[in-house]
């Protein structure tokens, strides 16, 4: 077996199973889980019909690159988004459907680290609290996390010029998460322009996680994201700079398995021969599926809508007896919590059987600190009903401490 594998710590669902083992929560509770960030609004009925109208399709062998009327609707939909104006996104040469953000934030870096370059290890720079697949990404490329932790203080946004320059001469690849994955914030115009000077300076690629760039709350602020900056600096090609995005989250569509990586023409060229070899094309029917869902923002916006629903309601409930804001983005709650987070957790299940996330098993131990600690991670992902259910019950437990 690959040694590094033991370098990989458990995965948060792992460690939540085993912190809750062994509780019975109250039998006339109806279990409410807001611990896993899956999309449970219905998916959206003209996505399930083109898929099932092209399901001939699966007597074809894919083409890893994908059909090139998708290509053609992500790179509109891109363009749009994220007013690429100045520098053209070319459905040939910046855009490769993948199957999920998940697979393709993971193999990018088994594509672009290279162990040759010098002697000393790799470093890949991540935020902290983090997404754990960058993590181990890193590992099993031989690398090693460089975790910049992203605090209130700071506005929960990493700050790159806290990097020792050492570590960036180190760097081949940087992961972001904008809008920020437990914390819901977005990195600024001004973020993303020092970003980028630095990968120019230092020779690195920028993994720009998006995933959640379409659920916000203010239909005049979109988030910003890497490619729409790299566009108005005017970079050729958009040179060391890739973005993901996914339906997952966009269109309520976890299980179809579709997203895109966009961005350094160079790049993707060498990243489309590791998947050929790897082994991940859509098949034919998600493609059309993938193809309808990119072209339609009305559902888009519905989605929005629902989600505005559930914050609204349940912060109304939380605000006054939890240190809770709203996020900028995304679908997340990150509280600051009265007790331990495992302790938090543990009792709210056993008393209220609601589920949350510790926030420390999305981070990690720095000199700093574990800036999850004492967090807990809230997806309001559940009907609008079972969020309201879940948060009158987490306030109840709340104020039994005091």
């Amino acid at each position: 077996m690959n040694s590094r594998l033991a370098s990989l710590q458990p995965y948060p669902f792992q460690r939540l199973a085993q912190l809750i083992h062994g509780l019975t929560p109250p039998a006339g509770m109806t279990p409410i889980r807001l611990s896993m960030g899956e999309p449970q609004h219905a998916a959206p009925a003209f996505v399930l019909e083109a898929l099932k109208s092209n399901l001939s399709g699966l007597s074809n062998y894919p083409v890893t690159k994908g059909s090139a009327e998708l290509r053609q609707s992500i790179a509109g939909w891109a363009t749009q988004r994220f007013h690429l104006n100045k520098i053209a996104l070319d459905p040939e040469r910046h855009v490769l459907p993948v199957a999920g953000t998940r697979e393709a934030l993971f193999s990018i870096a088994q594509a672009v680290i290279d162990r040759r370059v010098n002697s000393q290890r790799p470093s890949v720079v991540m935020p902290n609290p983090f997404y754990q697949i960058y993590e181990g990404a890193a590992l099993l490329a031989g690398a090693r996390p460089y975790f910049m932790n992203a605090m209130e203080e700071n506005g929960y946004r990493a700050d790159f010029a806290q990097v020792p320059e050492e570590i960036w001469q180190k760097v081949p690849l940087a992961y972001i998460c904008s809008p920020g994955n437990p914390t819901g914030a977005v990195l600024t115009r001004d973020n993303l322009a020092n970003l980028i000077e630095l990968a120019h300076k230092y020779n690195f690629i920028i993994a720009s996680d998006e995933c959640y760039s379409e659920i916000y709350f203010d239909e005049a602020k979109p988030p910003l994201g890497l490619l729409q900056v790299a566009n108005d600096l005017g970079i050729r090609d958009y040179q060391h700079c890739l973005v993901f995005h996914s339906l997952s989250k966009r269109s309520s569509l976890p299980g179809l398995r579709s997203g895109f990586v966009a961005g350094d023409a160079a790049v993707l060229e060498q990243y489309h021969l590791f998947r050929t070899y790897q082994g991940c094309a859509l098949p034919p029917p998600t493609q059309s599926a993938s193809q309808a869902a990119w072209n339609d923002e009305a559902h888009v916006r519905t989605n929005r809508d629902l989600y505005r629903s559930k914050f609204d309601a349940v912060l109304k409930i939380l605000a006054p007896v939890l240190d809770v804001k709203r996020p900028e983005a995304g679908f997340y709650l990150w509280p600051r919590l009265p007790q331990d987070d495992e302790t938090f957790t543990r009792q709210l299940y056993a008393r209220e059987n609601v589920l949350v996330l510790p926030g420390s098993y999305l981070s990690r131990e720095t000199e700093a600190g574990n800036p999850g600690k004492n967090r807990v991670r809230m997806a309001l992902v559940t009907p609008l009903a079972e969020c309201v259910e879940a948060a009158q019950r987490i306030r109840n437990y709340v104020e039994s401490l005091k």
